[in-house]
């Protein structure tokens, strides 16, 4: 069974950040790649390719997933202390930012951004508003729709729930990178492509 095969919440929406990659993408960056569903698309697009994660079952996946790959490389490590010693043309990450702290994990990614690079990022928050409960009846509907039509696979890295609604995380964008571009989504997911000025 191969990706395209699966769904998931996460893999609904990894076109966001593959439509939004540089043209010409020298290095890219998967933080907290998990079970590298991201990784073999990132592949096709850039010259190098590195996966950081900390959860040893999921890179064990990922490793699978990506044999035969020579442009993709994966790192047991922490994405926030870890010394890259450069910067990425794209750096993307999936279900992630909701694990560390929020705002200081965004600037950490930020910075990892090479200028002209893209900073992509699919995120959960809380809902706290009328629109984000009738977005979530919304997306629990299109859920039972979608997985009636493929087959669902689960996330196997740890989980947690996020700390952040989707309002506090709209206004720590915007404070930390302005001109990105914010979107809610229906399937309990929301969007963050930002590029770095020059």
């Amino acid at each position: 069974m191969t990706v395209d095969d699966i769904w998931n919440h996460n893999l609904q929406y990894q076109p966001v950040l593959l439509d939004a990659m540089p043209a010409a993408c020298g290095a890219a960056l998967d933080v907290g790649c998990g079970q590298g569903f991201l990784l073999p698309h990132l592949a096709e697009r850039a010259d190098t390719v590195l996966g950081i994660d900390q959860h040893a079952p999921s890179l064990a996946e990922a490793a699978e997933r990506t044999v035969g790959l020579p442009n993709v490389e994966l790192l047991d490590g922490d994405a926030m202390t870890y010394d890259f010693g450069r910067q990425f043309d794209a750096v993307f990450s999936i279900a992630v930012i909701h694990h560390l702290p929020f705002e200081p994990g965004l600037r950490r990614m930020r910075d990892l951004t090479a200028p002209g690079g893209v900073l992509g990022v699919v995120g959960l928050a809380g809902s706290t508003t009328l629109r984000d409960y009738a977005r979530d009846g919304v997306g629990a509907v299109e859920t039972r729709v979608r997985r009636l039509r493929r087959s669902f696979t689960m996330v196997t890295a740890p989980v947690c729930d996020p700390d952040e609604s989707y309002t506090e995380v709209r206004r720590i964008v915007a404070d930390v990178m302005p001109g990105a571009r914010y979107r809610r989504h229906n399937l309990f997911r929301y969007s963050i492509v930002w590029t770095r000025p020059r």
